[in-house]
């Protein structure tokens, strides 16, 4: 069976149970689906969403709501009784909680927070109180610990006690009296172990934990370099507050990468799905980089006033201009991209950055060669369809002049936009900023006004007695 036939038999036994109004059929007929299967079901019928999640045990139910899109949880909240509500928000684990929380207007935040219960209200608060984007926003309070001085008997005690409200029991973690973070050790090294075993023989001293203060990508990199499914999570004392499982990662991962591709796209990153996005929202994100934009393509304006008497005399020099324009800053684009993508995962830092500008001169010398010889053998072979009666338009008898000056200043030019898109990035995440922000039309723009500069200083170089003749228009 499709996947597509599959789904079109869901949704036909879900609207004959919604409109038979049988809620024991439909909850048998939910209770037969996946979690996933439930959460698309809603995607598909987000005015349903309240009567399906209702339908369904609690914990089922806040596994599928945390599964769904941020306007439609918001739909569904908004349509909820308070009790209901109040049952989904605190079978929430609190990581997911706070995800959903933090994305609401204060009043209606204010409005929900009453609805917990006294202990998921004080660890909402708390975690609520660190910075938006750290590792304490997405971590749970919710993890099996034990004492260096227990033995594994009662380590198994505390699992059978605790375990079930755990988010996972795959890593056990020690802590001492004074409730510090001392080791942390796999259930499978706790299950090979004899009874009488005491923690501590079982410590090997290896921990790798986390700030509660760390960012979330910061967080990302270090799973992704260890190979772990939960870290634990400390304060500046080396007090334990929680841990971070790798699902959790997973999600932020997702919204980084989603969030870096819309500012390489020019734009500021969205805080909801495109088409839940209001529209005037979605305006005021994107017309402050294309006013930028515009005003910094006025210089662009500006140089080629500069060289405007350049122009008159030798006009076949503007016929070049887009080819030399869009060749820097495609070149641009492209070390931007690759030094912005590297850096995200890891495998470049800020003192790598001899290293990358070295490659990249190097690079942009290569690639510079390359579009420079095509770019010589362009007006080469036009003037030689010419000769043969090919072509009527000719570049004159002063051709191969021209043709090299195109071919160096592709050289020039390539050579400096890959140079400019490697270390912007690198000097914006230098001064604190965010590396996305160098974004392709934003390189593309500043090697365009310079590629200007380089273009028409070339041919100035190569073509200066002819250029002040006006030799080149005859």
């Amino acid at each position: 069976m499709t996947e597509e036939l599959e789904q079109n038999l869901i949704d036909a036994q879900f609207e004959l149970l919604s409109h038979e109004g049988d809620s024991l059929k439909l909850q048998e007929f939910l209770n037969t689906l996946n979690i996933s299967d439930v959460a698309e079901l809603v995607d598909r019928y987000p005015e349903k969403g309240v009567e399906i999640l209702s339908a369904i045990a609690i914990h089922r139910a806040s596994s599928v709501f945390k599964l769904l899109d941020l306007s439609i949880q918001k739909e569904v909240i908004q349509n909820m009784t308070p009790y209901k509500s109040a049952e989904l928000l605190n079978d929430l684990s609190a990581d997911d909680r706070i995800d959903f929380l933090e994305e609401l207007p204060k009043s209606v935040l204010r409005d929900l927070i009453k609805l917990l219960n006294p202990e998921e209200l004080k660890i909402t608060l708390r975690m609520l109180g660190y910075p938006e984007d750290s590792v304490g926003r997405i971590m749970t309070p919710d993890y099996i610990y034990v004492y260096e001085t227990d033995d594994v008997a009662e380590a198994f005690k505390v699992i059978r006690k605790n375990g079930k409200n755990s988010e996972t029991i795959d890593v056990i973690y020690v802590i001492n009296k004074k409730g510090e973070l001392v080791d942390d050790f796999r259930i499978r090294d706790l299950i090979l172990a004899k009874p009488e075993t005491k923690i501590s023989e079982l410590m090997d001293g290896r921990i790798i934990a986390l700030n509660v203060n760390d960012d979330q990508e910061k967080a990302s990199q270090i799973f992704r370099m260890n190979n772990r499914v939960a870290l634990p999570v400390t304060d500046d004392n080396n007090i334990l507050l929680g841990i971070v499982t790798v699902d959790d990662i997973l999600w932020v991962a997702n919204e980084e990468f989603s969030e870096d591709m819309q500012k390489m796209g020019g734009t500021e990153a969205l805080d909801e799905p495109y088409l839940d996005t209001p529209f005037f929202k979605l305006i005021r994100k994107r017309a402050p980089w294309l006013i930028i934009l515009f005003l910094s393509e006025m210089l662009t304006t500006t140089a080629m006033t500069y060289f405007s008497k350049e122009l008159e005399q030798a006009i076949v020099l503007s016929l070049f201009i887009p080819l030399v324009m869009s060749s820097g800053g495609n070149s641009g684009s492209q070390a931007s991209t690759l030094i912005i993508q590297a850096m995200a995962v890891g495998d470049v830092s800020l003192k790598d950055w001899w290293r990358i500008m070295r490659r990249e001169i190097l690079s942009g010398l290569m690639l510079g060669l390359i579009l420079g010889i095509i770019g010589f053998s362009r007006v080469s072979l036009w003037q030689w369809f010419h000769h043969i009666g090919w072509l009527e338009f000719t570049y004159g008898p002063h051709w191969m002049l021209l043709a090299f000056t195109i071919g160096l200043s592709l050289v020039g030019i390539i050579l400096w936009g890959s140079l400019a898109g490697s270390m912007l990035p690198i000097i914006l995440k230098r001064l604190g900023a965010d590396p996305a922000a160098s974004s392709a039309p934003f390189v593309a723009t500043l090697v365009d006004v310079t590629g200007i500069i380089i273009y028409f200083s070339t041919a100035y170089f190569v073509l200066g007695n002819l250029l002040q003749s006006g030799a080149l228009n005859h």
